[in-house]
C-alpha cells in the first residue's frame, strides 16, 4: 500500500536562511504539490550553543515572502504549532519542545545493543587527538578506538551505572559495526556503498543539555511525521550511512525515507560553495530577507534589494534543475507541474547575478504599468515628490523597458520629476558650446513658443527634426545638447518623450537655468 507523499524542510535556527536553504525547501515544497502531498516546516534546534534569537522567525517569514506555505508545522498567524490537532497532529513541531522523545530511543538503542554511553570528557578526547596530531594521525572514535576509552563497553556495569548517576558529562554513541558494507540508493545521486569501518561513531545524545543531536532527532522525527522522501543538502550525503544503519537499528527499514540530496549552491566562478563574504564582495545578496546579526552586522536581502518573490523563486528553481525544454519562466503553478527530482544536476550549480537581474527584469515586464505605478509612488514620496497618479504611469510607461528594480524608475527618470542641479562635466565640455548653447535657445524658443501641433511624442518629434534640418543645423549637437539641458547628461531618453511629460514651459525653463548655469 502506498503512502501519502509526505517531506520536510528542517532547519536551524542559527542565523538567517541562506539561499541554498530556500532552494531546498522549494524543491521539498514543489515535490510534495506535485505528489499531492504535505510539506512540513519543523525548526531543528537541538543545538542549544549556535541558537540565534530572532532566526526562527527570519525562516518562516523568509518563506512566505517566497510563497512556500507549510502543510504542518506553522499555523496561521506564523508561529510554530507546539500543541497537537487535527491539522497538527505531530505537533510540537520544535526539536527543543520534544525532548524526552528522544531520550527514549536513544535508550532502546543501547538495549539493543546498538549504541553505547561514552563518559570521555572534552579534555580528554582533546587529548587523544593531539597524541594522533603527533604522530601524524587522526584520531577517530570508531570500532577500534572505542576499546580504549571509557565507555559502557570497556568499564564494569558497576562503574557505567556510577557514572551515570554522578555525572553529566556523557554522551550516548552508536555502535557502529565492524567491516558492514552499508548499501544504499539515492534518488539524485544513484548507488552508492561504504564500508562501516571508514566511518565514526557518532554521538546520539547527549546527558549535559538532555537533548540529541541531528543525526538521532531527524531519523526519530521522520519516523513519527510519517516522512516519505528527505531531500536536503549535499552536505548531509556523508551522514547517509549513519542514517541507514539507524533505520535498521530501530527496525524501521520498511517505512524508511528515500533520500535526495541536492547539490551545492556555487560562487559565480563556480570555485567553491556560494558564501555570503561572495555576496559581499561582489555586491549582491545571498539571503532571501534583510538580516542584522547580534553584533549589528547587517546583510542584504533580496526583498529589500527589490527583487519580485516570484523572480526570486523562479531563479532559485533553475539553479541544479531544468524542466526539459527552453522555458526558463515558470510560475509556481507551473514549476510544481513541471518539477521532478530526475532532472535536478548532482554537479554543483552556478549563481550567476546577471541571470538574477535577467528574472526580476522579465517579471517586472510581465507587470501592468498601474501595479508599477502602485510600486513606484512610495519610492517618490520617500524622494519627496507628489505627483498625480496619471503622471506618474505615463513617466512608468515610458520607462519600464529600460529598468530592473522598481527603484530604478527614480534612477533612470528622475528628470521627469526633479530639474537637473548640475550637469555631467564631460558631456558640458563636449556639446555644450557658444554655438550650441544658441542653437539650442532657438530650438527651445520656437518648439516652445511657435510650435503649434499636438503635443505629443510623435508631433514634437517630427516637427523638432523637420524644424532643425530646415535651419541646416547640426542634428546631432542641437539634440545632444537640448539632452544635457534638459536632463543634466546627453545620454538617456528620447527629447521628444521628455518635452511631451514635462510640457512648453518646463521645457523652456530648464534651457534657460542651463544657459545659466553652463555660462562660461
Amino acid at each position: 500500500m502506498s503512502r501519502k507523499t509526505r517531506v520536510r524542510f528542517a532547519p536551524s535556527p542559527t542565523g538567517p536562511l541562506h539561499m541554498g536553504g530556500v532552494r531546498t525547501a522549494l524543491y521539498n515544497y514543489l515535490y510534495a504539490k506535485q505528489n499531492g502531498g504535505d510539506f512540513i516546516l519543523r525548526i531543528e534546534d537541538t543545538d542549544s550553543h549556535r541558537f540565534v534569537p530572532g532566526a526562527e522567525e527570519y525562516i518562516i517569514e523568509a518563506l512566505s515572502w517566497c510563497g512556500i506555505v507549510p502543510d504542518e508545522g506553522v499555523d496561521a498567524s506564523g508561529k510554530v504549532v507546539e500543541t497537537p490537532s487535527e491539522r497538527h497532529p505531530h505537533a510540537p513541531y520544535r526539536q527543543s519542545q520534544r525532548k524526552p522523545i528522544y531520550r527514549q530511543y536513544a535508550e532502546q538503542l543501547i538495549a539493543n545493543g546498538f549504541a553505547y554511553y561514552a563518559f570521555d570528557t572534552a579534555d580528554e578526547l582533546a587529548a587523544r587527538r593531539a597524541e594522533a596530531e603527533a604522530a601524524k594521525q587522526t584520531f577517530i572514535y570508531n570500532q577500534v578506538t572505542r576499546k580504549t576509552l571509557r565507555n559502557s563497553l570497556t568499564l564494569p556495569a558497576e562503574e557505567t551505572a556510577r557514572l551515570l548517576e554522578t555525572t553529566t558529562d556523557w554522551t550516548i554513541r552508536f555502535k557502529m559495526p565492524e567491516n558492514t558494507v552499508v548499501v544504499m540508493d539515492d534518488l539524485i545521486r544513484g548507488h552508492i556503498e561504504v564500508n562501516t569501518d571508514t566511518l565514526d561513531d557518532k554521538v546520539l545524545w547527549k546527558r549535559a543539555d538532555e537533548l540529541p543531536t541531528y543525526h538521532l532527532a531527524n531519523i526519530v522525527d521522520d519516523h513519527l511525521m510519517e516522512i516519505t522522501e528527505v531531500i536536503r543538502g549535499e552536505e548531509w550525503l556523508p551522514s547517509l550511512p549513519l542514517h541507514y544503519m539507524l533505520y535498521k537499528a530501530f527496525g524501521w527499514e520498511d517505512t524508511m525515507p528515500r533520500f535526495a540530496h541536492l547539490s551545492l549552491l556555487l560562487k559565480p566562478d563556480g570555485k567553491g560553495k556560494l558564501s555570503k563574504r561572495d555576496g559581499d564582495k561582489l555586491g549582491f545578496p545571498v539571503f532571501p530577507l534583510r538580516w542584522v546579526n547580534p553584533e549589528g552586522e547587517v546583510s542584504r536581502g533580496y526583498r529589500e534589494d527589490g527583487y519580485f518573490p516570484e523572480a526570486f523563486v523562479n531563479l532559485l528553481a533553475f539553479l541544479g534543475w531544468n524542466p526539459g525544454d527552453d522555458r526558463e519562466i515558470l510560475s509556481m503553478d507551473e514549476l510544481v507541474q513541471a518539477f521532478s527530482l530526475d532532472r535536478i544536476v548532482r554537479s554543483g550549480a552556478r549563481f550567476s547575478v546577471e541571470k538574477a537581474h535577467w528574472y526580476n527584469r522579465e517579471y517586472l515586464r510581465m507587470k501592468s504599468t498601474e501595479e508599477l505605478t502602485g510600486l513606484f509612488i512610495p519610492i517618490l514620496e520617500q524622494n519627496g515628490i507628489h505627483r498625480e497618479k496619471d503622471y506618474v504611469a505615463a513617466v512608468v510607461a515610458l520607462t519600464r523597458e529600460r529598468v530592473t528594480f522598481v527603484a530604478d524608475f527614480w534612477t533612470v527618470a528622475k528628470c521627469l520629476f526633479v530639474a537637473p542641479d548640475s550637469y555631467d562635466e564631460k558631456d558640458a565640455a563636449k556639446f555644450w558650446t557658444a554655438e550650441n548653447a544658441t542653437l539650442v535657445g532657438a530650438a527651445a524658443s520656437w518648439l516652445c513658443k511657435d510650435y503649434s501641433g499636438p503635443w505629443t511624442k510623435v508631433g514634437i518629434e517630427e516637427a523638432l527634426v523637420e524644424h532643425i534640418r530646415s535651419q541646416e543645423w547640426p542634428m546631432g549637437k542641437v539634440m545632444n545638447a537640448l539632452r544635457l539641458a534638459l536632463t543634466g547628461a546627453a545620454s538617456g531618453l528620447g527629447i521628444a518623450d521628455l518635452a511631451a511629460l514635462l510640457g512648453p514651459a518646463e521645457v523652456a525653463a530648464r534651457v534657460a537655468s542651463a544657459e545659466k548655469a553652463l555660462m562660461k
